[in-house]
């Protein structure tokens, strides 16, 4: 596969600006969640201009460099789930794309979307404490967690639809692509 120069450097620049939002999420406490999500929002970019496979690539690349240089590793696994969500969307809007059978492709995309979330995030949400806290957790604060995360996947999947129609249009006119 030929790949021309002005694509590996803006995925280069664009990988640079990854693992540099991942590493200041660390910095800068207070915003980290949404440094973490502009950080994953980077790689729906990179899907988007290069295609699946570079776009894989990608995820492979900032996800090694973000364990490799951020100092706080469970900002990482938060960043890895928000890029692991995007490629999966990204994904599966591209094949569902390709369905000509299916009538209702905006309702199979919604459900791919929420299976991929749910299945990422009860993982999270089963082995993640246990690496932060030692203790026995309520089944109380278990489902607060998980109504939450369904509310705040709603938002992640708004802000970063909203990303891309939005802002990285208006961006990409000024880049010499």
């Amino acid at each position: 596969m030929y790949v021309n120069a002005k694509r590996i450097a803006f995925l280069g620049l664009l990988l640079a600006f990854t693992v540099i939002i991942v590493i200041l999420s660390g910095i800068f406490e207070f915003n980290t969640l949404f440094l973490l999500a502009a950080a994953s929002f980077l790689v729906g970019v990179a899907i988007r201009e290069n295609g699946l496979r570079l776009g894989f690539g990608f995820l492979i690349a900032s996800i090694l460099l973000s364990f490799i240089l951020a100092p706080n590793k469970i900002y990482c696994i938060t960043y890895t789930a928000f890029a692991v969500y995007i490629f999966m969307v990204e994904f599966s809007w591209e094949k569902i794309a390709k369905l000509k059978s299916c009538k209702n492709r905006t309702v199979l995309f919604w459900i791919i979307k929420y299976i991929t979330f749910n299945i990422m995030y009860v993982l999270i949400l089963v082995l993640l404490p246990s690496l932060i806290y030692p203790g026995k957790i309520n089944l109380m604060i278990y489902l607060a967690l998980f109504f939450g995360g369904q509310v705040g996947i709603l938002i992640f999947d708004y802000a970063y639809a909203y990303f891309q129609k939005e802002l990285w249009n208006k961006i990409r006119k000024n880049l010499p692509m």
